[in-house]
């Protein structure tokens, strides 16, 4: 497979690919919708994937954590997956890879033990993200100066879906890379 590297990606995207072809129509045909949908970043948008739609179906995810096995930093210690789209995936990752996972909430609870990120202690350890869809990678840097600020060592988000404009992605200014299974120009092409 050959390495495309986007500007503020690094991407394991081969369009010559047809086991990721294949995976990109199938998750199109069963996430792309139309309409008008406000996104977390509140830009609105006349399409949305989704991701709901592949988490929920165990042949999909497992399709796509399968892919993202390959975009794993070597020294990763931990795989946090961020609240609530990144769940399912981390689940399956780690089931995949054995590596240990955390489950990270968008802010700390103030109760019980008050945890940002459950599963373990991330403290002096290299932890790579995973979430579902990014377009401009705000919970993804909220994540990473959380964990940050706890002692983590974190530079690396692995998704699904790349859908960012890299005008508009955040991800570069806090030094966190993006490794995306599918990018919203593959969904585009493949699209029917």
């Amino acid at each position: 497979m050959s390495r495309a590297v986007c500007e503020h990606d690094v991407v394991l995207d081969d369009r010559n690919d047809p086991v990721l072809i294949e995976l990109a129509r199938d998750i199109d045909q069963r996430c792309r919708l139309r309409g008008s949908f406000q996104l977390r970043s509140g830009i609105v948008a006349d399409e949305y994937f989704d991701k709901y739609l592949f988490e929920a179906d165990p042949q999909l995810l497992r399709r796509i954590t399968e892919r993202m096995v390959a975009l794993i930093p070597e020294d990763t210690e931990l795989l946090g997956g961020l609240e609530l789209g990144g769940i399912p995936l981390v689940t399956m990752l780690s089931q995949l890879t054995g590596l240990p996972s955390l489950f990270i909430r968008k802010a700390a609870k103030d109760y019980g033990t008050q945890q940002l990120a459950e599963g373990g202690d991330a403290r002096g350890r290299r932890v790579v993200l995973v979430e579902d869809v990014i377009t401009t990678g705000g919970a993804v840097v909220a994540a990473a100066e959380q964990l940050r600020s706890r002692g983590a060592i974190v530079d690396t988000v692995i998704c699904a879906i790349d859908r960012s404009n890299p005008d508009l992605n955040q991800l570069p200014s806090v030094g966190v890379t993006m490794r995306p299974v599918l990018t919203k120009r593959l969904l585009d092409t493949v699209h029917q």
